[in-house]
């Protein structure tokens, strides 16, 4: 299926070791969009040949580098291949492909940069009680950082103007990159709004995702990257 009026949309998948879900995920984003790349970091399993039959272009990194660099591998493809638009978009399963396209025409209609997923402005389904202390805490933590005043700020769903992506780069390979991102807006005094999505909770994607004792982790990579 074709999808003329957004044709210049591509969503950025970044995957590792995600051959259980990622066949699922990328055939639901090709139900609304036309094109899917799939930035496999180093997977030992059948992530690429699951994403090949599910109809994705995939890249592949010799070596495991993180999401970040993902994400950026993924953006750099998608500007070369002419998109006005970029929605990165995670593998495992947690967003809603039919939340794309609305949330682009309300970043059209805004006319801003950037538009941010919010979990806590739509709806979480599964959401473990530690896990929202953990990210009301990130929230919190981004709020003295860069002075943004969001309501959701590790969510991976988010639509990149190609303006923006031109002027941006992750240097955060790991999971820092999620507030790399924001210190970004904020410093560069980029326009954003936030869109409110639905994530839901698997076992599976709780058993992949961030876990809270990397916490600090992601702290001291935003410290150390600092200029």
């Amino acid at each position: 299926m074709q999808h003329s009026e957004i044709s210049n949309l591509w969503v950025v998948i970044a995957a590792y070791n995600e051959e259980k879900v990622i066949r699922d995920t990328v055939a639901n984003v090709l139900k609304y969009v036309d094109y899917v790349v799939v930035v496999d970091d180093c997977s030992t399993d059948a992530t690429i040949q699951n994403a090949l039959e599910a109809g994705a272009h995939v890249l592949r990194h010799p070596i495991n580098l993180g999401q970040g660099a993902a994400l950026q591998t993924g953006i750099e493809y998608a500007c070369a291949k002419g998109c006005e638009y970029v929605v990165t978009f995670d593998a495992d399963g947690q967003h809603s492909a039919q939340e794309i396209l609305p949330m682009l025409k309300v970043l059209q209609q805004s006319n801003a940069d950037i538009a941010l997923g919010s979990r806590f402005l739509g709806q979480t389904l599964n959401l473990p009680w530690q896990r929202r202390i953990i990210l009301k805490c990130a929230i919190i933590f981004s709020r003295l950082t860069c002075g943004m005043k969001l309501t959701d700020v590790h969510n991976g769903f988010r639509i990149l103007t190609r303006r923006f992506c031109e002027q941006f780069e992750f240097r955060q390979n790991r999971m820092a990159h999620a507030s790399e991102i924001l210190n970004h807006i904020s410093s560069h005094k980029f326009k954003y709004i936030e869109f409110p999505v639905t994530i839901t909770y698997t076992e599976y994607s709780l058993h992949k995702g961030q876990k809270g004792s990397n916490a600090l982790r992601v702290v001291m990579e935003l410290l150390i990257g600092k200029d």
